[in-house]
């Protein structure tokens, strides 16, 4: 995994106004015109995918740069933005936050449709990249938003994001489908989060042999499993995994499920309907001590103003100077339309500037 990022994201309460969220909207739609003139549309899913370059995108649309609030904003705005333009850009975005995230298998078929790529196939990635970041990725954070942005041709990027209950922190996950050489083996490209927490990473490099040993161990009848669970959880607790984490008589059906799909990979074990946290928690313990292959404990986890946030942090949104941004950018990009493309080229120039 290749690590590019670390954010402080507390919870903070409320929605961004409508004002600003309008001028959001306007904004992203601006910045992703910009980007496909410059540098192609598929730049953006590049771009999403390195949270610093995610996070200072958010204070640049006038966010709170260390709010988790950030996150779910952000991609709302670019939802909104390409909404009705994903033939020009050759762009969309499917999902969101709360019961939007829910419909992402949805979103995804229109845009199937209105691309020709095979939907399903998407579908399946989007459900796999959740159910790494919720049950194989242990680190105590519930996802609640999952973006995939996606272009004609089907390549793609998740920005999702879970938090924690205990201190309403959040945690942010940022997925490159073409950088995703395996599902279950060091496939983020970043994880932000505030600070590392004890964490069962079944998807580490180091994993590899506690995968193929849980996944084998899997294909065992469920009362072989339970009866060596009982065992190990009236010994000494000398593993992080306690008693309190497995109850076996809960995990009957769904060892059960394992035993009858006999799943010939950890991907496909993942990817079973029913198998979740506490299942996998429960053979990470039996690959540990039967196969002598214990799992990895690494986490994975490892910004910039311009308009102000909205709670007035560091400073209250300059409503003018935005206004003034967003008319820069629409004329640059008008004028680039008709061939006239020197002042969008000027704006490219000015990082070197800075």
């Amino acid at each position: 995994m290749q690590r590019t990022g670390a954010a402080v994201l507390p919870l903070h309460h409320g929605r961004a106004p409508k004002w600003l969220f309008e001028r959001m909207t306007r904004l992203a739609r601006a910045v992703t015109f910009a980007l496909a003139e410059l540098e192609g549309p598929d730049s953006l899913l590049e771009r999403l995918a390195d949270p610093f370059w995610f996070q200072a995108f958010g204070c640049l649309l006038g966010f709170d740069w260390h709010s988790s609030g950030l996150t779910t904003t952000v991609c709302g705005a670019l939802k909104e933005a390409l909404s009705g333009c994903e033939e020009e850009l050759g762009l969309g975005v499917a999902g969101g936050k709360g019961k939007a995230s829910r419909r992402t298998p949805d979103d995804l078929r229109k845009l199937g449709d209105l691309f020709g790529f095979d939907a399903e196939k998407l579908v399946q990635t989007s459900r796999l990249v959740a159910k790494v970041d919720n049950n194989a990725v242990q680190d105590g954070y519930q996802l609640y938003h999952h973006t995939f942005v996606v272009n004609s041709a089907g390549q793609w990027v998740v920005v999702q994001q879970g938090m924690r209950e205990g201190d309403a922190t959040a945690r942010r996950y940022h997925w490159l489908g073409r950088r995703v050489q395996s599902f279950v083996c060091d496939p983020h490209a970043a994880v932000c989060a505030d600070f590392q927490v004890p964490t069962l990473n079944l998807v580490a490099q180091e994993a590899n042999r506690a995968r193929a040993a849980m996944t084998e161990l899997s294909h065992n009848h469920p009362d072989v499993l339970v009866k060596e669970l009982e065992t190990i959880l009236e010994a000494p607790r000398r593993h992080f995994i306690a008693e309190a984490d497995i109850d076996p008589s809960r995990l009957r059906s769904a060892l059960e499920k394992t035993y009858e799909a006999k799943a010939e990979t950890f991907e496909q074990l993942l990817g079973l309907e029913g198998v979740g946290a506490k299942t996998l928690r429960a053979l990470a313990l039996l690959s540990e001590l039967l196969a002598g292959a214990p799992p990895s404990w690494r986490d994975p986890a490892r910004y910039a103003f311009a308009h102000g946030g909205k709670d007035g942090h560091p400073y209250p949104v300059d409503r003018t100077t935005y206004d003034a941004t967003i008319a820069t950018l629409e004329d640059a990009l008008r004028k680039a339309k008709i061939g006239q493309t020197e002042k969008l080229h000027a704006l490219e120039r000015l990082h070197s500037l800075l």
